[in-house]
């Protein structure tokens, strides 16, 4: 489904062609996207992204469209990866001295746009990050644009944006309950994907099995 293809579905759901509607659906599918990204955690939204340690610099950048650290790692001079242990900040303050250098063993996110390393690099060494990133909303496009979200999580996507547009419009309580039930269990059934599914396979831990019911 394209975004021109959901906002007319969503247009056609609540029977409405309101200018105003209309106008607020690109902010239906960004508030829908954000609760995605922020309750499923999908391998198609990891990446990686090089990054440089200075001598002397206990701070790395964390990239533009980072949401959250899966893990990071730093090459020694003998050209090792060197994973490092995530902290957080007041264990490295209290526990690792400022002055203290060396191949960095631990990080923290410092802030939203920094981690803090410790020991402070005694070398310049060369970082790799592997994240969770945000990538761009169905909106930033034409109608013909399309997302992985709307292309493989169609009625996750639907149903949160006809909520938004339920509560938007004061539907009635029973067709809001509506669509939230099926938001959540489509939410549901992409996080048990993204969280489930994706993450083993049949060689090792065999078919994945539900309860009967």
């Amino acid at each position: 489904m394209n975004y021109g293809e959901l906002r007319q579905a969503v247009i056609d759901t609540v029977e409405s062609d309101e200018a105003t509607l209309v106008a607020s659906i690109p902010r239906f599918v960004t508030v829908t996207e954000e609760t995605i990204l922020k309750t499923v955690r999908l391998n198609v939204f990891k990446r990686n992204a090089a990054g440089t340690v200075t001598t002397g610099n206990p701070y790395l950048a964390v990239p533009l469209d980072f949401l959250s650290v899966f893990s990071l790692h730093v090459t020694d001079g003998s050209g090792n990866a060197q994973f490092l242990e995530q902290k957080d900040v007041s264990f490295i303050r209290e526990f690792i001295a400022p002055a203290t250098t060396g191949v960095p063993r631990f990080y923290a996110q410092y802030d939203v746009d920094n981690f803090l390393l410790a020991p402070t690099p005694s070398d310049t060494f060369a970082a790799e990050i592997n994240y969770f990133y945000r990538p761009a909303s169905l909106t930033s496009g034409d109608d013909s644009t399309t997302t992985w979200i709307s292309l493989n999580a169609t009625n996750t996507l639907l149903y949160g944006v006809l909520v938004e547009a339920a509560v938007f419009q004061k539907f009635a309580q029973d067709v809001l309950v509506m669509y939230q039930t099926r938001f959540v269990q489509s939410l549901e059934r992409l996080k048990n994907f993204g969280e489930g599914l994706e993450t083993v396979d049949n060689y090792r831990y065999g078919q994945v099995r539900q309860p009967r019911t």
